[in-house]
């Protein structure tokens, strides 16, 4: 297990001064294939996404963490949804079991991905017999345009039957009681429902969910961020997701690299993290996005009226980096920004 010290920039830091988290916790996505493509997704995730982690990379990953954290690692597999490739996940906590790593913390589904009964409890029993602890299903009315309600119910109560009930977690268990029919709806009541669940529960606005949900609660110009640092972000995350091609990103923060474990071991990355030296770590680190606006505008950006919040302004800077080619080694993959190549200004 490390010790903060061991990091570069802790290194350089007085006692008194905010260190760089140790890594606990490492979010292994599977894949970014999903069969829902929900407004709120953190990333691009759809039935056409790509992607699907290799074994080794899942281990290596694994390993990594627990050289990190010791018997504090905890791993979870999510996506995209991990039970469109149940195969690949199996063999990964196959061999995480053989090496003797430490369980599977959880795992995230949004229960839509099964067949019948019979294949679905050997599954859950599988997974059980890993020592999964907690198994998370995604729900609510983003779910709900694409996912049948009562398949998600179904599953829940099988999972229960095997895992019990205090081992089956469902965000948000409440839209399960009282599904609003967005599926059925036009598009202007699709609208309104989508209003009514951003109120009820906070979302993150980066990935699709900056492009397609962002613009209903955009309230505030860009220069309101001005100031507002991403430190605590950066310092504060204590873990990070991995994706299936092996690129880290630290916390929350999908679509900018920290490095790739494939070419860079995970404790070496987290030594050598120093997010106030280069330029687009250190520019968020002092500045947040309102300070990538000067290079960007530099470039020909157009910023949007209104942002919803400093992740919203983030996004859709970088998604203009990321259309121009800009800091490549940072703001990706694709899977990240979509697909979408007649951009040439900001989101809209």
């Amino acid at each position: 297990m490390l010790e903060l010290k061991d990091n570069l920039f802790n290194a350089r830091r007085s006692r008194n001064q905010p260190k760089l988290k140790l890594w606990r916790y490492a979010g292994l996505m599977l894949t970014y294939r999903c069969s829902a493509a929900c407004r709120f997704c953190y990333y691009h995730c759809s039935p056409q996404a790509s992607g699907l982690m290799s074994v080794e990379t899942a281990i290596e990953s694994w390993q990594g963490l627990v050289r990190i954290a010791g018997k504090y690692a905890k791993v979870h597999i999510t996506g995209g949804e991990p039970f469109l490739y149940f195969d690949r996940m199996a063999q990964i906590l196959k061999q995480a079991s053989r090496l003797g790593l430490t369980p599977l913390d959880s795992l995230e589904t949004n229960a839509g991905v099964w067949r019948n009964d019979n294949e679905l409890r050997d599954q859950l029993r599988f997974l059980d017999d890993c020592g999964l602890d907690r198994l998370k299903v995604s729900w609510d009315a983003f779910h709900e345009e694409f996912i049948e309600v009562d398949k998600v119910r179904r599953f829940i109560r099988i999972a229960r039957d095997i895992l019990g009930d205090h081992r089956v977690l469902v965000r948000w268990e409440k839209h399960l009681d009282s599904p609003t029919g967005i599926r059925q709806r036009e598009e202007t009541q699709k609208q309104s429902l989508l209003l009514a669940a951003l109120a009820a529960d906070s979302c993150r606005f980066t990935g699709r969910a900056a492009e397609e949900l962002a613009a209903l609660v955009a309230k505030r110009p860009a220069a309101d961020f001005r100031g507002r640092h991403c430190q605590k972000a950066l310092l504060g995350s204590k873990g990070v997701h991995i994706d299936p091609y092996g690129n880290v990103f630290n916390g929350q923060c999908s679509g900018m690299v920290v490095g790739n474990i494939n070419q860079t071991p995970l404790s070496v990355l987290w030594r050598t993290f120093e997010p106030d030296r280069a330029e687009f770590w250190e520019i968020l680190y002092e500045k947040g996005p309102f300070g990538l606006l000067g290079p960007a505008q530099d470039d020909v950006f157009l910023p949007q009226d209104k942002y919803a919040s400093r992740c919203h302004l983030c996004t859709d800077i970088r998604r203009f980096f990321f259309d121009k080619g800009n800091y490549t080694t940072i703001i990706g993959p694709h899977d990240c920004y979509g697909n979408n190549d007649s951009r040439t200004g900001g989101c809209s």
